[in-house]
Order: structure tokens, then sequence, then C-alpha cells
């Protein structure tokens, strides 16, 4: 069985595992992930005009995300400590929601897929903090890796 065919935190014994990658070469690596929150039609106008109650909500996401990523190994038990060197997170305001873009790069051993996810998913979770004065029925939706570049495994792009 390749590592294709299984999954690799987990040993012959099912035991959970961090993987070792003291043997893989140091490449550079990117991760681009996304989510959307969905939110009122009051929350719209309030974030493209005056604000939220909490201040400035997208601006203290962009932020919270950013910490995110670099927080990821001390939130998910499996993932490794990297040298993050770069992560962008974008926030605007559609019609219906909040969309969330983060890219994430390192030159490490393995890849930031995680800490892009992470980045979506804490900006998201900041976004409902600061909305939810106004709207308590505010949705994190939609958060997923849309592409990967480096490593052994290649590339790699949501179709």
């Amino acid at each position: 069985m390749n590592t294709q065919d299984r999954l690799t935190h987990i040993d012959e014994a099912g035991a959970a595992r961090m993987v070792d990658v003291s043997e893989k070469d140091v490449t550079t690596r990117t991760a681009r992930a996304s989510g959307r929150v969905l939110v009122s039609p009051q929350v719209v106008g309030l974030l493209r005009g005056e604000g939220v109650p909490k201040g400035d909500a997208l601006a203290t996401a962009r932020i919270a995300g950013i910490m995110g990523a670099k927080k990821t190994p001390d939130l998910i038990p499996l993932c490794h400590p990297l040298a993050v060197s770069g992560v962008k997170v974008e926030l605007s305001v559609a019609d219906d929601a909040v969309e969330i873009l983060a890219t994430v790069k390192t030159a490490d051993r393995t890849g930031v897929e995680m800490e892009a996810l992470t980045a979506v998913a804490v900006a998201g979770l900041t976004v409902v903090d600061m909305v939810k004065a106004v709207d308590k029925g505010a949705v994190i939706t939609d958060v997923r890796v849309e592409e990967k570049t480096g490593g052994k495994s290649g590339d790699w792009r949501r179709a």
C-alpha cells in the first residue's frame, strides 16, 4: 500500500502519529484556501457603510486570520511547526456574505494547506464574533483548499 492509499497520520496499528518529514527536501510551498460567512442584508449594509458596533470587522478578521495561520500547530494536534514566511488574508463583502481568501507561503519540508485553512476559519470566526450583535444567524461555510504548490506530491488546483 503506498502513501496515497492510506491515511498518513495513522500508523500500521491504527494509532495517530505525527508524520516524520526529516528526510523530505526543503522546498518552496504555497497554499490558498477560501471560505464564506453568510450574513444578513443588514450586516452587508453595515460592512459597506458605517461599520458594525464592535469596530472594523474586516480589519480585525484579517489580523485574526494571519494569527490563526501562525498558530496552526497549536490548534491542530499533528501539524508540524513551520517557518511560515508569508500570510495574506483578503476579505470582501458580497451581496450575501463575507468572502475570505488566504494564501500562505513557506520554505519547509511539508505543506501549508492546514495553515491556509486555519487562517480562513479563524478569520470567519472573527467575522461572526464581530457581527453577532446584529446577525446571530451568521454561518461559516465552504472552507476549503483551492490550490497548493510545491513538495513531492506536486501542484494541485481545485477544478
